[in-house]
């Protein structure tokens, strides 16, 4: 290897964004290949799965070698790496962040199950109404924490919570999800400015 980390990436992955804007956030862009990679649920991608059997991404590949995957766990690799304010290390601030990454992680898998399940060629009525519930109710609840995400400062929390909210602008542009949460649209609107997101905006390709 040559030194640097080589990230299994792509463009469209809302996962893979979380760790780009860690690293946008954490100036360590320069250590990173990118490693364009298609990671398909039905094709399994022989080249990722050398470094991670399950084929999935982001895949980071440390320079001795070594693997780590999932968003959180490379994430966390960067923010420590970086000695980075991402991961808030105690007191309310750490639960709060730690609870919105589970809630915009949570709701990204509903998205994309939704998303694969409206693909197919007889989608199941049933579960794409479910999908749809839990995406307005996580609206709902995520709009009346608005005030304290616009209060709290940038962390893993806020950062997976925009990533969500930007993959519903990328792949369900009809939802209208901000007429139902104006006030977390404001604070998303605002967020969205930092040079880390506005890099990182998920694009075909």
């Amino acid at each position: 290897m040559n030194g640097k980390l080589q990230l299994h990436w792509s463009p469209r992955s809302p996962y893979v964004r979380k760790v780009m804007i860690c690293a946008h956030e954490l100036n360590l862009l320069p250590q990173l290949e990118l490693i364009r990679s298609v990671a398909a649920m039905l094709k399994p991608n022989p080249d990722i799965m050398v470094a991670n059997p399950l084929s999935k991404i982001p895949t980071l590949v440390r320079p001795d070698g070594s693997v780590l995957f999932d968003s959180v766990v490379i994430c966390e690799y960067l923010n420590d790496l970086a000695g980075g304010p991402l991961f808030p290390l105690e007191g309310e601030s750490r639960w709060q962040s730690l609870r919105w990454h589970a809630f915009g992680d949570g709701l990204l898998d509903a998205l994309i199950l939704w998303r694969n399940e409206r693909e197919r060629e007889q989608p199941l009525q049933t579960l794409m109404d479910a999908f749809e519930l839990k995406s307005r109710a996580s609206l709902r609840q995520l709009d009346t924490e608005a005030p304290a995400l616009e209060a709290a400062p940038i962390s893993m929390g806020s950062i997976t919570v925009a990533c969500a909210l930007g993959y519903m602008d990328y792949r369900f542009e009809n939802f209208g999800w901000r007429a139902q949460a104006p006030n977390l649209a404001k604070w998303y609107a605002k967020f969205s400015e930092r040079p880390s997101l506005k890099a990182t905006e998920p694009i075909d390709g």
